[in-house]
């Protein structure tokens, strides 16, 4: 049985066999019992936990019979288009010996519009998992702050801090702290480490240290050094950056700061931002005009304002910017620059096929 000290705004209903589901709906948190599996997903519902795709087959079920009971909250966000867009947090372990979740309310001495701090922790292999649009986030704490708001009025989705770092329940409250979380007895010890933040978007695997979302931009910030890896058939696609920003109401994936990407047959491709989309196969490097992006393989380099990156052929596409060129230099040839008025707007780009000026054959 979890304990869940301090809740003063929840009646908590558990039920052994099957996953407690918290939801936050329009900001308010709310109630739920286990439903029918054919309940709408705007309805918080009750499901088996997830399982690490990490385990084998044959381990598959046990693991999943041993994570028959579990936490989950929604975050709702409504954009400006009126599109609901969901976080889900999922804590995967069962025992207070690999974690906790907890819920700590307003205490009485504190203001109307004070926070709820809602903690989840988990050591083991599958850790708190938070989905944002694509990208599955894997990491040992989270700590989320959501603001109560009077029945019938729309609030804010809320903030998130996560990374490595644990959290357990006191016998009493420490003497002389005076924080929200020590008055719950409740101890969180945040430890942003590298490489311990896991997200997972399609066949690419990203680490980082430590994310933070925030509702007054809708974007969740990983900051690095992150490190990246994609599985492709003929070898994998690595690379790195400063951060990433995952960015809620447009629904983007953007790499940030000093990208490198690498291919095993040698393509180099480097970036101050790179929009990253692991279903539809593409990244776009996008350059400024003091640096644009570039993409270099042997002896042929191509510049541009944007560079479209094939992420399974290894192909790269080059766009002209607005006021813009394009430029290359290639082994067997001068060097060569397109300029803004006849340069064309895409030019593709393979391993063996250099970029010609406009006017010439290949």
């Amino acid at each position: 049985m979890k304990r869940l000290p301090a809740v003063g705004l929840l009646s908590l209903t558990l039920m052994l066999g099957a996953a407690l589901t918290w939801g936050l709906v329009d900001a308010q948190v709310t109630e739920t019992t286990p439903v029918p599996a054919t309940t709408t997903e705007s309805q918080p519902t009750s499901e088996p936990a997830p399982v690490d795709p990490a385990v084998s087959p044959t381990e598959a079920p046990a693991e999943a019979a041993a994570q028959s009971e579990n936490a989950t909250l929604e975050l709702i966000r409504k954009g400006d288009d009126g599109k609901e867009r969901r976080i889900r947090i999922v804590r995967t372990g069962t025992t207070d010996e690999t974690g906790i979740f907890t819920i700590c309310s307003r205490q009485d001495d504190e203001p109307e519009d004070a926070p709820t701090l809602l903690v989840f922790s988990e050591t083991g292999a599958s850790g708190i998992q938070i989905t944002i649009d694509q990208n599955v986030i894997r990491v040992p704490l989270a700590l989320v702050t959501q603001k109560d708001v009077p029945e019938g009025q729309e609030g804010g989705d809320g903030r998130i801090e996560a990374s490595a770092g644990t959290a357990r329940f006191l016998e009493n409250p420490p003497e002389g702290k005076t924080d929200r979380l020590s008055r719950c007895a409740v101890e969180a010890t945040p430890a942003p480490t590298p490489g311990t933040v896991r997200v997972t978007q399609g066949k690419t695997q990203l680490t980082g240290q430590k994310l933070v979302y925030d509702q007054t931009d809708g974007i969740a910030r990983i900051d690095g050094p992150i490190a990246f890896s994609r599985a492709n058939d003929d070898g994998p696609l690595t690379g790195s950056s400063q951060r990433i920003d995952v960015d809620v109401d447009n629904e983007t994936t953007v790499l940030v700061g000093n990208v490198v990407l690498t291919s095993k047959g040698g393509r180099v491709s480097k970036a101050g931002r790179v929009e990253y989309d692991d279903a539809a196969n593409v990244a776009r490097l996008i350059g400024t005009p003091e640096q644009p992006a570039e993409s270099v393989q042997g002896g042929d380099t191509l510049r541009a304002g944007v560079i479209l990156y094939d992420l399974d052929r290894n192909e790269v596409v080059a766009r002209k910017a607005d006021g813009g060129t394009i430029t290359g230099e290639f082994q067997d040839g001068e060097p060569q620059t397109g300029t803004s008025q006849a340069t064309p707007a895409d030019v593709p780009v393979r391993p063996t096929l250099p970029v010609n000026p406009p006017g010439e054959s290949p």
